[in-house]
């Protein structure tokens, strides 16, 4: 029985991992400086640029708004609930 050359499809596929690995970690990275940034309200100290850019997308992206909070529906901080 012979094996396929490891070489044939290795170095492709290899390849395709590795982008898509890169790929994911930008990604990552995009989400983790909206949420430490921009979502809070502050400018991104080494990019102002990029800053900006997510907030436009947040702001034009759709959104659902949810229906305002019944007061019975909401515990107050010590109350508990019986």
């Amino acid at each position: 029985m012979t094996l396929p050359d490891p070489h044939f499809f290795g170095g492709t596929t290899v390849l395709v991992i590795a982008l898509a690995m890169l790929v994911i970690l930008v990604l990552a990275g995009l989400v983790v400086t909206y949420a430490a940034y921009p979502h809070r309200g502050e400018e991104v100290p080494a990019a102002p640029w990029l800053g900006d850019a997510m907030t436009k997308a947040a702001e034009a992206a759709p959104t659902i708004e949810g229906e305002p909070a019944d007061d019975r529906d909401v515990a107050t901080v010590g109350e508990r609930r019986g």
